[in-house]
């Protein structure tokens, strides 16, 4: 059952895009009924990925492709390749075009080995990308389900 899973969301945002998508991914799976746990990279006390049935990282993508360092003491903070990661980030066409759009994302998934694709979002989740957002959600959750 999704309501019995626990899940922490850890992101980074500066302008506020990828706090929007996380929040939006906190607001659909307490619509679910999962109680979800929170961690603001480089202001709060991180908790152990290993805790959780899975960890939702978002991260926006920097300079031409790059993962924002706090994003990258996040991952050295952790210190081993959890099992359990599900990569969401933002980014913007117009810096770099498609090959660059949402790098960080991926360089994070692949680095984790995620078993789910990184939801990649043009700038800020509202209006169309929402449906994305919840269509990808459901595809993790459904997935979940079967390693519960």
């Amino acid at each position: 059952m999704v309501s019995k899973l626990r899940i922490l969301i850890a992101y980074l945002s500066y302008s506020g895009n990828t706090e929007e998508v996380a929040a939006y991914i906190g607001d659909y799976l307490n619509k679910e009924g999962v109680t979800v746990e929170w961690h603001r990279i480089g202001i709060d006390a991180l908790n152990d990925p290993a805790d959780y049935d899975l960890v939702f990282l978002g991260t926006f993508t920097w300079e031409r492709g790059a993962t924002p360092d706090e994003v990258k003491d996040f991952v050295l903070e952790v210190g081993y390749k959890p099992g359990n990661m599900v990569i969401f980030g933002t980014g913007d066409t117009q810096f770099g075009g498609d090959d660059l759009f949402c790098k960080a994302a991926d360089k994070l998934a692949h680095f984790y080995g995620s078993r789910y694709s990184a939801l990649k979002i043009e700038q800020s989740p509202r209006g169309s990308q929402e449906n994305k957002i919840e269509q990808w959600l459901e595809g993790v959750l459904n997935h979940a389900k079967s390693y519960a």
